[in-house]
């Protein structure tokens, strides 16, 4: 048997916050089931949920989203705009370029390009 991906799901403190501003940048809809859980279903990707924890955020997360929105720069710029806030600047090696980015909670995701 082999297993698939259903859904990613984010602990967090702020449900409706992070699915809002997750469909701003990956589309689909924010659906908030409670105050304590909101998912998001974008085009082409497996749902994006998040729920609501007591602990805070606390360290580097140990897991991340690398998005290909082909213009680093413009996705990134998008992703501010939507409360997200950016990690340093773009950062080029022989593997392609890459933008790290936090959502407002403060998890990390990059914008990556080839």
């Amino acid at each position: 048997m082999r297993a698939r991906v259903d859904e990613i799901v984010f602990d967090c403190a702020e449900p409706v916050v992070l699915a809002r501003f997750w469909s701003g940048l990956l589309g689909g809809e924010a659906v908030v089931r409670d105050a304590g859980w909101a998912y998001v279903d974008p085009p082409g990707f497996v749902r994006v949920a998040f729920q609501r924890v007591p602990e805070a955020k606390s360290v580097k997360n140990r897991l991340h989203l690398d998005l290909n929105a082909g213009d680093i720069e413009a996705a990134a710029a998008e992703a501010v705009r939507l409360g997200a806030t950016l990690v340093g600047g773009i950062v080029a090696d022989d593997q392609g370029s890459f933008q790290v980015v936090r959502d407002p909670e403060g998890n990390e995701f990059c914008f990556v390009g080839g």
